[in-house]
Protein backbone atom coordinates (compact mmCIF):
# COMPACT_ATOMS: atom_id res chain seq x y z
CA UNK A 1 0.00 0.00 0.00
CA UNK A 2 2.95 2.25 0.63
CA UNK A 3 4.77 2.08 -2.92
CA UNK A 4 1.67 2.12 -4.47
CA UNK A 5 0.31 5.82 -2.61
CA UNK A 6 4.30 7.03 -3.64
CA UNK A 7 4.12 5.73 -7.01
CA UNK A 8 0.23 7.13 -7.30
CA UNK A 9 0.61 11.15 -5.58
CA UNK A 10 2.01 12.71 -8.73
CA UNK A 11 -1.92 11.93 -9.82
CA UNK A 12 -2.77 14.83 -7.37
CA UNK A 13 -0.12 16.80 -8.63
CA UNK A 14 0.77 16.89 -12.33
CA UNK A 15 -2.57 18.70 -13.16
CA UNK A 16 -1.56 21.75 -11.31
CA UNK A 17 1.60 21.65 -12.16
CA UNK A 18 1.00 20.84 -15.76
CA UNK A 19 -1.64 23.97 -15.76
CA UNK A 20 1.27 26.68 -13.78
CA UNK A 21 3.67 25.82 -15.87
CA UNK A 22 1.71 25.31 -19.81
CA UNK A 23 -0.43 28.69 -18.98
CA UNK A 24 3.39 30.82 -17.58
CA UNK A 25 4.64 29.81 -21.12
CA UNK A 26 1.78 30.35 -23.09
CA UNK A 27 0.45 33.20 -21.30
CA UNK A 28 -3.07 30.88 -21.43
CA UNK A 29 -5.26 28.71 -19.16
CA UNK A 30 -7.04 27.93 -22.21
CA UNK A 31 -3.83 26.37 -23.52
CA UNK A 32 -2.99 24.45 -20.59
CA UNK A 33 -6.10 23.14 -20.64
CA UNK A 34 -6.26 21.66 -24.16
CA UNK A 35 -2.69 19.88 -22.62
CA UNK A 36 -4.95 18.64 -19.45
CA UNK A 37 -7.61 17.50 -21.56
CA UNK A 38 -5.23 15.88 -23.64
CA UNK A 39 -3.39 13.72 -21.18
CA UNK A 40 -6.98 12.64 -19.12
CA UNK A 41 -8.03 11.30 -22.66
CA UNK A 42 -4.71 9.58 -22.68
CA UNK A 43 -5.43 7.92 -19.50
CA UNK A 44 -8.80 6.91 -20.38
CA UNK A 45 -7.80 5.37 -23.12
CA UNK A 46 -5.19 3.39 -21.96
CA UNK A 47 -6.58 2.51 -18.46
CA UNK A 48 -8.57 -0.92 -19.76
CA UNK A 49 -5.86 -1.56 -22.35
CA UNK A 50 -2.77 -1.77 -20.54
CA UNK A 51 -4.42 -3.59 -17.93
CA UNK A 52 -5.47 -5.91 -19.85
CA UNK A 53 -1.65 -6.09 -21.10
CA UNK A 54 -0.62 -7.08 -17.60
CA UNK A 55 -2.49 -10.82 -18.47
CA UNK A 56 -0.59 -10.91 -21.66
CA UNK A 57 3.09 -9.63 -20.68
CA UNK A 58 2.59 -10.12 -17.05
CA UNK A 59 2.87 -6.81 -14.49
CA UNK A 60 6.55 -6.17 -14.14
CA UNK A 61 6.75 -5.85 -18.11
CA UNK A 62 4.11 -3.88 -18.65
CA UNK A 63 4.54 -1.43 -15.70
CA UNK A 64 8.09 -1.38 -16.09
CA UNK A 65 8.01 -0.05 -20.11
CA UNK A 66 4.43 2.03 -18.89
CA UNK A 67 7.00 3.70 -16.10
CA UNK A 68 9.57 4.74 -18.65
CA UNK A 69 7.46 5.89 -21.30
CA UNK A 70 5.61 8.17 -19.11
CA UNK A 71 8.62 9.02 -17.21
CA UNK A 72 10.65 10.81 -20.45
CA UNK A 73 7.14 12.27 -22.15
CA UNK A 74 6.75 13.90 -18.41
CA UNK A 75 10.61 15.23 -18.50
CA UNK A 76 10.05 16.75 -22.01
CA UNK A 77 7.14 18.33 -21.09
CA UNK A 78 9.57 20.09 -17.82
CA UNK A 79 12.69 20.67 -19.09
CA UNK A 80 12.37 20.90 -23.15
CA UNK A 81 12.47 24.26 -24.68
CA UNK A 82 9.35 26.20 -25.47
CA UNK A 83 7.22 23.87 -27.37
CA UNK A 84 4.34 24.52 -29.60
CA UNK A 85 1.06 23.75 -27.69
CA UNK A 86 0.23 21.14 -29.98
CA UNK A 87 3.30 19.34 -29.37
CA UNK A 88 2.93 19.55 -25.48
CA UNK A 89 -0.54 17.91 -26.30
CA UNK A 90 1.26 15.09 -28.13
CA UNK A 91 3.92 14.85 -24.92
CA UNK A 92 0.80 14.52 -22.64
CA UNK A 93 -1.15 12.50 -24.76
CA UNK A 94 1.69 10.10 -24.45
CA UNK A 95 2.57 10.25 -21.09
CA UNK A 96 -1.29 9.86 -20.45
CA UNK A 97 -1.18 6.66 -22.55
CA UNK A 98 1.61 5.31 -20.92
CA UNK A 99 0.50 6.21 -17.35
CA UNK A 100 1.48 3.19 -15.36
CA UNK A 101 -1.52 1.04 -14.65
CA UNK A 102 -0.35 0.90 -10.36
CA UNK A 103 -3.86 1.16 -9.53
CA UNK A 104 -5.77 -1.64 -11.34
CA UNK A 105 -2.29 -3.42 -10.30
CA UNK A 106 -3.04 -3.27 -6.56
CA UNK A 107 -6.37 -4.22 -6.77
CA UNK A 108 -6.32 -7.49 -8.45
CA UNK A 109 -2.86 -8.29 -6.31
CA UNK A 110 -5.03 -7.30 -3.09
CA UNK A 111 -7.50 -10.89 -3.08
CA UNK A 112 -4.25 -12.93 -3.39
CA UNK A 113 -2.74 -11.15 -0.04
CA UNK A 114 -5.85 -11.56 2.25
CA UNK A 115 -8.75 -13.69 3.12
CA UNK A 116 -12.56 -13.20 2.28
CA UNK A 117 -13.50 -11.20 5.38
CA UNK A 118 -10.16 -9.02 5.01
CA UNK A 119 -10.71 -7.75 1.28
CA UNK A 120 -13.35 -5.26 2.21
CA UNK A 121 -11.50 -3.45 5.30
CA UNK A 122 -8.59 -3.47 2.89
CA UNK A 123 -10.34 -1.88 0.31
CA UNK A 124 -11.48 0.74 2.15
CA UNK A 125 -8.81 1.24 3.83
CA UNK A 126 -7.04 1.53 -0.07
CA UNK A 127 -10.17 3.89 -0.42
CA UNK A 128 -9.24 6.26 2.44
CA UNK A 129 -5.48 6.05 2.02
CA UNK A 130 -6.09 7.48 -1.34
CA UNK A 131 -7.63 10.64 0.16
CA UNK A 132 -3.49 11.73 1.06
CA UNK A 133 -3.39 11.60 -2.24
CA UNK A 134 -5.96 14.20 -3.27
CA UNK A 135 -4.92 16.22 0.53
CA UNK A 136 -1.59 16.82 0.01
CA UNK A 137 -1.05 16.19 -3.43
CA UNK A 138 -2.41 19.86 -5.10
CA UNK A 139 -1.35 21.43 -1.73
CA UNK A 140 2.96 20.48 -2.35
CA UNK A 141 1.97 20.84 -6.13
CA UNK A 142 1.31 24.48 -5.81
CA UNK A 143 3.50 25.82 -3.38
CA UNK A 144 6.25 24.40 -5.02
CA UNK A 145 5.44 25.83 -8.40
CA UNK A 146 4.80 29.07 -6.82
CA UNK A 147 7.52 29.34 -4.31
CA UNK A 148 9.99 27.94 -6.66
CA UNK A 149 9.36 27.08 -10.09
CA UNK A 150 6.39 24.84 -11.98
CA UNK A 151 9.19 22.88 -13.31
CA UNK A 152 10.38 22.10 -9.82
CA UNK A 153 6.89 20.80 -9.19
CA UNK A 154 6.86 18.63 -11.97
CA UNK A 155 10.26 17.54 -11.18
CA UNK A 156 8.75 16.44 -7.67
CA UNK A 157 6.37 14.80 -9.25
CA UNK A 158 8.24 12.38 -11.43
CA UNK A 159 10.61 11.89 -8.16
CA UNK A 160 7.38 10.13 -6.84
CA UNK A 161 6.40 8.37 -9.73
CA UNK A 162 9.67 6.22 -10.61
CA UNK A 163 10.86 6.29 -6.89
CA UNK A 164 7.05 5.05 -5.99
CA UNK A 165 6.55 2.61 -9.97
CA UNK A 166 10.39 1.03 -9.03
CA UNK A 167 9.57 -0.03 -5.02
CA UNK A 168 6.14 -1.19 -6.52
CA UNK A 169 7.59 -3.08 -9.68
CA UNK A 170 10.27 -4.47 -7.05
CA UNK A 171 8.14 -5.75 -4.27
CA UNK A 172 8.00 -9.62 -4.00
CA UNK A 173 4.00 -9.89 -4.50
CA UNK A 174 4.14 -8.12 -8.00
CA UNK A 175 6.31 -11.13 -9.03
CA UNK A 176 4.45 -13.76 -7.15
CA UNK A 177 0.76 -12.94 -8.82
CA UNK A 178 0.57 -14.12 -12.01
CA UNK A 179 -3.04 -13.17 -14.11
CA UNK A 180 -4.14 -15.44 -16.63
CA UNK A 181 -4.23 -14.80 -20.50
CA UNK A 182 -8.04 -13.36 -20.71
CA UNK A 183 -9.54 -15.36 -23.24
CA UNK A 184 -12.70 -13.04 -24.11
CA UNK A 185 -12.05 -9.54 -26.26
CA UNK A 186 -11.45 -6.69 -24.72
CA UNK A 187 -14.66 -4.80 -23.23
CA UNK A 188 -16.65 -7.97 -23.09
CA UNK A 189 -15.96 -7.55 -19.21
CA UNK A 190 -17.82 -4.49 -19.22
CA UNK A 191 -20.56 -6.24 -20.08
CA UNK A 192 -21.02 -8.40 -16.90
CA UNK A 193 -23.64 -6.01 -14.12
CA UNK A 194 -21.14 -5.72 -11.43
CA UNK A 195 -18.63 -3.91 -13.92
CA UNK A 196 -20.77 -1.78 -15.82
CA UNK A 197 -22.81 -0.56 -11.90
CA UNK A 198 -19.00 0.13 -10.45
CA UNK A 199 -17.68 1.69 -13.39
CA UNK A 200 -20.92 3.94 -13.95
CA UNK A 201 -21.68 4.57 -10.54
CA UNK A 202 -17.56 5.56 -9.92
CA UNK A 203 -18.17 7.78 -12.91
CA UNK A 204 -21.32 9.91 -11.16
CA UNK A 205 -19.26 10.31 -7.53
CA UNK A 206 -16.52 11.43 -9.25
CA UNK A 207 -18.10 13.63 -11.62
CA UNK A 208 -20.07 14.68 -8.25
CA UNK A 209 -16.81 14.99 -6.57
CA UNK A 210 -15.44 17.47 -9.67
CA UNK A 211 -18.45 19.77 -9.74
CA UNK A 212 -17.76 20.43 -5.74
CA UNK A 213 -14.37 20.97 -6.68
CA UNK A 214 -15.02 23.53 -9.40
CA UNK A 215 -17.73 25.04 -6.95
CA UNK A 216 -15.52 25.66 -4.07
CA UNK A 217 -12.64 27.23 -6.41
CA UNK A 218 -15.70 29.55 -7.67
CA UNK A 219 -17.30 30.47 -4.21
CA UNK A 220 -13.65 31.83 -2.50
CA UNK A 221 -11.33 32.52 -5.93
CA UNK A 222 -8.74 30.82 -6.91
CA UNK A 223 -6.34 32.61 -4.75
CA UNK A 224 -8.29 32.15 -1.78
CA UNK A 225 -6.86 29.83 0.72
CA UNK A 226 -10.06 28.89 2.28
CA UNK A 227 -11.13 27.01 -0.70
CA UNK A 228 -8.00 24.81 -0.05
CA UNK A 229 -9.34 24.23 3.48
CA UNK A 230 -12.60 23.47 2.59
CA UNK A 231 -11.23 20.78 -0.33
CA UNK A 232 -9.22 19.33 2.35
CA UNK A 233 -11.75 19.34 4.94
CA UNK A 234 -14.10 17.30 2.04
CA UNK A 235 -11.00 14.66 1.58
CA UNK A 236 -10.38 14.01 5.04
CA UNK A 237 -14.24 13.19 5.66
CA UNK A 238 -13.52 10.27 3.34
CA UNK A 239 -10.68 8.85 4.85
CA UNK A 240 -12.36 9.12 8.29
CA UNK A 241 -15.44 7.70 6.78
CA UNK A 242 -13.80 4.55 5.07
CA UNK A 243 -11.38 4.20 8.41
CA UNK A 244 -14.97 4.43 10.67
CA UNK A 245 -17.11 2.25 8.36
CA UNK A 246 -15.42 0.71 5.47
CA UNK A 247 -15.07 -2.83 7.65
CA UNK A 248 -19.04 -2.95 7.82
CA UNK A 249 -20.65 -6.24 5.48
CA UNK A 250 -21.89 -5.59 2.21
CA UNK A 251 -25.38 -6.01 1.74
CA UNK A 252 -27.53 -5.66 -0.82
CA UNK A 253 -28.34 -2.03 -0.66
CA UNK A 254 -24.85 -0.79 0.93
CA UNK A 255 -23.70 1.31 -2.23
CA UNK A 256 -27.03 2.85 -2.14
CA UNK A 257 -26.81 3.60 1.46
CA UNK A 258 -23.33 5.09 0.79
CA UNK A 259 -23.86 7.13 -1.97
CA UNK A 260 -27.39 8.46 -0.19
CA UNK A 261 -25.16 10.07 2.17
CA UNK A 262 -22.47 11.97 -0.20
CA UNK A 263 -26.16 12.87 -1.89
CA UNK A 264 -27.59 14.37 1.32
CA UNK A 265 -24.48 16.26 2.25
CA UNK A 266 -23.83 17.83 -0.97
CA UNK A 267 -27.57 18.57 -1.17
CA UNK A 268 -27.20 20.34 2.21
CA UNK A 269 -23.86 21.88 0.48
CA UNK A 270 -26.01 24.06 -1.76
CA UNK A 271 -28.21 25.88 0.56
CA UNK A 272 -25.34 28.45 1.49
CA UNK A 273 -21.83 29.05 0.01
CA UNK A 274 -20.98 29.81 3.72
CA UNK A 275 -17.33 28.85 4.61
CA UNK A 276 -18.36 27.10 7.92
CA UNK A 277 -21.62 25.49 6.32
CA UNK A 278 -19.65 24.24 3.22
CA UNK A 279 -16.68 22.86 5.25
CA UNK A 280 -19.45 20.55 7.26
CA UNK A 281 -21.50 19.62 4.87
CA UNK A 282 -18.95 18.55 2.65
CA UNK A 283 -17.25 16.55 5.40
CA UNK A 284 -20.95 14.97 5.64
CA UNK A 285 -20.75 14.12 2.27
CA UNK A 286 -17.29 12.84 2.24
CA UNK A 287 -18.16 10.17 4.80
CA UNK A 288 -19.81 8.40 1.69
CA UNK A 289 -17.00 8.42 -0.32
CA UNK A 290 -14.58 5.61 0.61
CA UNK A 291 -17.00 3.57 1.57
CA UNK A 292 -18.50 3.81 -1.60
CA UNK A 293 -15.15 3.29 -3.43
CA UNK A 294 -14.90 0.02 -1.34
CA UNK A 295 -18.16 -1.54 -2.17
CA UNK A 296 -17.19 -0.75 -6.20
CA UNK A 297 -14.04 -2.60 -5.82
CA UNK A 298 -14.68 -5.22 -4.08
CA UNK A 299 -18.34 -6.40 -6.13
CA UNK A 300 -15.66 -6.30 -9.28
CA UNK A 301 -13.41 -8.68 -7.38
CA UNK A 302 -16.09 -10.85 -6.36
CA UNK A 303 -17.72 -11.04 -9.60
CA UNK A 304 -14.94 -11.58 -12.66
CA UNK A 305 -12.85 -14.34 -13.06
CA UNK A 306 -8.99 -12.92 -11.85
CA UNK A 307 -8.13 -13.30 -15.76
CA UNK A 308 -10.13 -10.62 -16.13
CA UNK A 309 -10.05 -8.34 -12.49
CA UNK A 310 -7.27 -6.20 -14.36
CA UNK A 311 -9.09 -5.18 -17.08
CA UNK A 312 -12.04 -4.47 -15.50
CA UNK A 313 -10.55 -2.41 -12.72
CA UNK A 314 -9.48 -0.34 -15.70
CA UNK A 315 -12.40 0.11 -17.23
CA UNK A 316 -13.66 1.37 -13.61
CA UNK A 317 -10.45 3.63 -13.43
CA UNK A 318 -11.42 4.99 -17.17
CA UNK A 319 -14.81 5.83 -16.15
CA UNK A 320 -13.65 7.69 -13.14
CA UNK A 321 -11.15 9.61 -15.58
CA UNK A 322 -14.53 10.47 -17.69
CA UNK A 323 -16.53 11.75 -14.49
CA UNK A 324 -13.87 13.94 -13.52
CA UNK A 325 -14.10 15.76 -16.93
CA UNK A 326 -17.29 15.80 -18.04
CA UNK A 327 -18.18 16.76 -14.08
CA UNK A 328 -16.26 19.73 -14.37
CA UNK A 329 -16.70 20.76 -17.53
CA UNK A 330 -20.67 21.03 -16.76
CA UNK A 331 -20.12 22.65 -13.56
CA UNK A 332 -17.95 25.33 -15.67
CA UNK A 333 -20.92 26.37 -17.80
CA UNK A 334 -23.28 26.26 -14.97
CA UNK A 335 -20.93 28.49 -12.68
CA UNK A 336 -20.86 30.72 -15.71
CA UNK A 337 -24.80 30.60 -16.13
CA UNK A 338 -25.44 30.51 -12.00
CA UNK A 339 -22.34 31.72 -10.21
CA UNK A 340 -20.83 28.70 -7.77
CA UNK A 341 -24.36 27.14 -6.76
CA UNK A 342 -24.79 26.07 -10.09
CA UNK A 343 -21.72 23.86 -9.83
CA UNK A 344 -23.41 22.09 -7.05
CA UNK A 345 -26.54 21.60 -8.39
CA UNK A 346 -24.70 19.42 -10.86
CA UNK A 347 -22.99 17.28 -8.19
CA UNK A 348 -26.51 17.27 -6.81
CA UNK A 349 -28.00 15.57 -9.75
CA UNK A 350 -24.38 13.37 -10.64
CA UNK A 351 -25.11 11.80 -6.32
CA UNK A 352 -28.38 11.50 -6.76
CA UNK A 353 -28.64 9.54 -10.12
Amino acid sequence: MGSQLVARFPGGMLSLAFLIHIARIHHSYGAAGLVLAATSVGQAVAGPLTSRWMGVWGMRKVLLLTLVVCAVAIGTIAFAPTLPVVLYMVLGLIAGLSYPPIQPAVRTIYPKLVNSTQITPLYSLDASAQELIWIAGPVVATFVAIQVSPVTAITVALAFMVVGGIWFIASPEVGQVRIPRARRKLGVVLGRPPVLLATVTGFLLVGACASVEAGVVATFGEGDPQSGIVLSIFSIGSLVGGLAFGHRPIGPNALAIRMFGVFVGMALAAAFMDFWWLSITLAIAGIGIAPALAVMFTIVSASVKFSETAEAYGWVGTGQLMGAALGSAAAGFMIDGFDAPGAFWVAIAFAFV
